[in-house]
């Protein structure tokens, strides 16, 4: 079998241009920028959590329910606003009044578009006098009534509607007739379409309203607050701009102050940075040229484009000043370091792009297009410090020569006679002295801590998009001008939490598909709402639930016509019919309530949902086994659908796509490096060599994640394969030098120093970049943006520990144990490449 691959001629192709022909090299590379560059702004941008439930089941399940019903075309879209008005007693009459009046000056203003409002206020006004209709008619009513009068009416109305209870917090008395905290919706029509959804983020015609709603409400005192999906949506999309605001200056700052150290020398520190900018502007031009809208998902791509672009910025020049130092001129010494690092280089993206092309197996297609992105950034990286950096560098040392410009800082980093030069070599010892033991221990360490970690959570909600309830103190200390916002809606989320069994967002959904018209259908529906499991909220042993069924209750109770039909046809007087269920479907629909009943049923009366009201602090696993267990009561085909299950079905997929994309892409980049190494270096087994600290990076982050509790969400699920990059590209440095050190025919402890020394001193100045540059991502008002940097920041520390102080060892064993038969057994098979 031939294995035969004349690569040299190829990089004796590339040194001809990088060394001899550098300004043609730059050229090229400035006219591609400008193509790319054209790109820029073409990539629209997704945000929240709707961008990653297009292609999952469950969500798929939920659209089929959203386009059967509410399919009205002559009503406008609508929108609810929450007013949430807490106090000593809620229920007290100047507190009923001021909710009331509090909805009567928002009904009053056109630019709210109001269409309904309900309250408990306006059910006590109600209760008070039958006949009230309006505002003007429920506040007279109120301030007429004596307090005992109030009382009263308070006890009636929590005795006849259930749904008054649901509106109250938990510490409603209704012997006193006290609460602490009430719930009154503002329905609004809408003449355009909504974006209002778990996780949304952007401005939407609710945003607007609900602002000027807030300056409306705080016009009437008192303490209610003004929430809804408007407002999240302002704060999800200001609390993204307020922690790149300052999160940026910060890591462009640190960035630059350790490329200073690294570099020390003004023009390597520009083509340094000129090859980043360069890297970035390549990938998101091709994302804007290809069409791939920008998601929260892709923000993990610029780190990891940095961290790369770093490291090989870093070791090209670093590998030039180890050549230059001796004495050997430009073009030589570049032509030399070529030679290393291109092969390197090549190692490391083509494992690299093999691991995020696993991304390509997951069922998302927010993961998909961050698989698609990271390899073609990889590969942009590869060609511009590759290629564009070495080329730049001969061009600039050529013209410094000519014009006898001084040159700053020329010595390598981790020289014989420097601290870090003595660090570094602490791998080196532990090889020299127990390598055997120290793999061993290894190996059985790594196995556990795997373990450990395939024990992570993965969880996806909005409260990943959401900032802090309160701000961190030392952002006081920051200028005004990167100072961020004041947010609210955690905040008001953890009230609602805390004080309310339920909010407006804590129901899940039945979808049962069938024929409704059957003779007891509404009834077999409504009783599998009977003793519900644990996360649902019980009315008198029965689910709270809003159904068909809540509908023609609720319109008997106000047409008398409308409620002798529905008691001739109910065998059992419970108020829900039994008999000619097509007679009641008809004249339902027939009736100002159609609107309501089309949101429960469908007009050929074959599909029907169900909501059920679920406990505020119920886990995403609770409400989607409990909304389960009550699906499979019924009698029809039903499915347990809604946004709570559609969210666990995501986070479930991000987990298992973690899992699976880790699986092939160790599978992929092992087959890969070892084909690499047998090719390029006719030592296969260093393949696997490289991929011990692989697998050590990747088990200990995932059992860190684990320890500090941070789950699989859209980020921190792409965070194992950053760690299978970035672990390959650090050891995949040090293998590829100490191979070509250990061909000379030196020691192998003479191999390793010199290794240790050259490459392991670029590492770390690599590594101290990224970490300071993208871990104060930490600093990120965002929580998803904090776990992020934490972890990239210690997957870059661990891969660069693994490098440093366990491929020596590994180096040793395979020296000792491996190159005999893998040298008697190449020379046999003629596997080593023509050079």
């Amino acid at each position: 079998m031939d294995f035969e691959l004349n690569y040299q001629r190829y990089i004796d192709i590339a040194d001809h241009w990088i060394a001899d022909r550098p300004k043609q090299v730059i050229l090229v590379f400035l006219l591609l920028s400008g193509v790319f560059a054209t790109g820029l702004g073409q990539s629209g941008t997704e945000s929240g959590t709707s961008q990653f439930v297009d292609d999952v089941p469950a969500a798929d399940a939920l659209d089929e329910v959203n386009n059967n019903f509410e399919r009205i075309t002559f009503e406008t879209d609508t929108g609810t606003t929450q007013l949430i008005h807490s106090g000593q007693n809620v229920l007290s009459k100047p507190e009923l009044l001021r909710m009331l009046r509090a909805q009567h000056r928002l009904s009053k203003n056109p630019e709210m578009q109001v269409e309904s409002t309900t309250s408990v206020a306006q059910a006590v006004a109600r209760t008070l006098d039958p006949s009230a209709e309006t505002f003007e008619e429920q506040i007279r009513a109120v301030e007429t009534a004596t307090p005992s009068e109030i009382d009263q009416a308070v006890q009636t109305a929590a005795e006849r509607n259930p749904q008054f209870r649901a509106s109250l917090s938990n510490d409603f008395n209704a012997r006193s007739a006290s609460a602490s905290a009430t719930i009154g919706i503002v329905t609004h029509q809408l003449q355009t379409e909504t974006d209002s959804g778990p996780g949304s983020s952007g401005s939407s015609p609710l945003t607007s309203i609900q602002q000027q709603a807030v300056f409306i409400v705080d016009s009437v005192g008192g303490d209610i607050t003004v929430f809804g999906s408007g407002l999240t949506s302002e704060e999800l999309s200001s609390v993204i701009s307020d922690s790149l605001a300052l999160v940026v200056p910060a890591a462009v700052g640190l960035i630059l102050f350790f490329l200073i150290i690294a570099y020390r020398d003004p023009v390597d520190l520009l083509l340094g940075v000129v090859a980043l900018a360069m890297a970035i502007l390549w990938t998101f031009g091709f994302m804007g040229l290809a069409g791939i809208a920008f998601s929260q998902l892709l923000i993990a791509v610029p780190p990891l484009l940095l961290a790369v672009g770093i490291d090989f910025g870093i070791h090209a020049i670093n590998r030039y000043r180890e050549e230059r130092v001796q004495g050997y001129g430009i073009q030589e010494s570049m032509r030399t370091t070529t030679d290393q690092l291109l092969v390197a280089f090549a190692i490391v993206t083509g494992t690299t792009v093999v691991g995020f092309a696993a991304n390509m197996s997951s069922p998302l297609g927010s993961i998909q297009d961050f698989g698609i992105v990271a390899a073609i950034g990889i590969v942009f990286t590869f060609l511009i410090f590759g290629v564009f950096l070495p080329a730049s560098k001969v061009y600039a040392d050529q013209l410094c020569q000519r014009y006898s410009i001084p040159t700053f800082g020329s010595q390598p980093m981790g020289s014989e006679d420097s601290l870090l030069g003595r660090v570094l070599l602490v791998g080196v010892h532990i090889g020299r002295a127990a390598p055997k033991t120290f793999i061993i221990l290894l190996v059985l360490s790594t196995a556990w801590v795997g373990v450990y970690g395939s024990g992570v959570e993965s969880r996806f909600s909005q409260d990943d998009f959401l900032p802090p309830e309160e701000n961190p103190e030392y952002l006081e200390y920051l200028p005004a001008s990167v100072q961020p916002s004041e947010y609210t809606v955690t905040e008001t989320t953890n009230f609602l939490e805390d004080r309310f069994q339920t909010g407006e967002e804590d129901t899940t959904t039945v979808y049962v598909e069938g024929s409704l018209t059957n003779d007891g259908a509404l009834e077999s529906m409504y009783r599998a709402g009977d003793s519900p499991p644990d996360s649902f909220i019980i009315d008198e042993g029965h689910a709270r639930e809003t159904s068909i069924v809540t509908v023609i209750r609720s319109y008997a109770d106000r047409n008398p016509e409308f409620a002798a039909l529905v008691a001739q046809n109910d065998r059992n007087a419970n108020g829900i019919p039994d008999d000619n269920l097509v007679t009641i479907y008809d004249a339902l629909l027939d009736s100002p309530a159609r609107g309501q009943a089309l949101n429960y049923i469908t007009d050929d009366y074959t599909s029907a949902r169900i909501e059920y009201a679920v406990e505020a602090d119920a886990t995403q696993d609770e409400v989607t086994s409990d909304t389960r267990t009550v699906a499979d009561r019924f009698r029809f085909k039903a499915t347990a659908t809604g946004g709570v299950i559609v969210l666990k079905a995501v986070s479930d997929v991000i987990g298992e796509s973690a899992l699976i994309s880790l699986a092939l892409a160790l599978v992929g980049s092992g087959i890969f490096l070892i084909i690499a190494y047998a090719v390029l270096e006719g030592r296969p087994i260093l393949g696997v060599v490289n991929l011990l600290p692989i697998a050590i990076t990747v088990a200990g982050i995932a059992a860190t994640m684990r320890y500090l509790g941070i789950p699989f969400n859209v980020l921190t699920g792409t965070i194992l394969s950053i760690g299978l990059g970035l672990g390959t590209d650090y050891s995949a440095h040090l293998i590829h030098r100490f191979s070509e050190e250990y061909e000379r025919g030196t020691d192998v402890f003479v191999a390793l120093t010199t290794t240790v020394r050259g490459t392991g001193g670029a590492l770390t100045g690599s590594m101290l970049t990224t970490v300071s540059g993208i871990g104060v991502l930490v600093i990120a008002i965002t929580p998803v943006l904090g776990q992020f940097g934490i972890l990239t920041g210690l997957t870059i520390l661990y891969s660069y520990l693994a490098s440093i102080i366990i491929v020596p060892s590994a180096l040793v064993i395979w020296s000792r144990f491996v190159e005999y038969d893998i040298t008697q057994f190449l020379s046999r098979h003629d596997f080593r490449v023509n050079q």
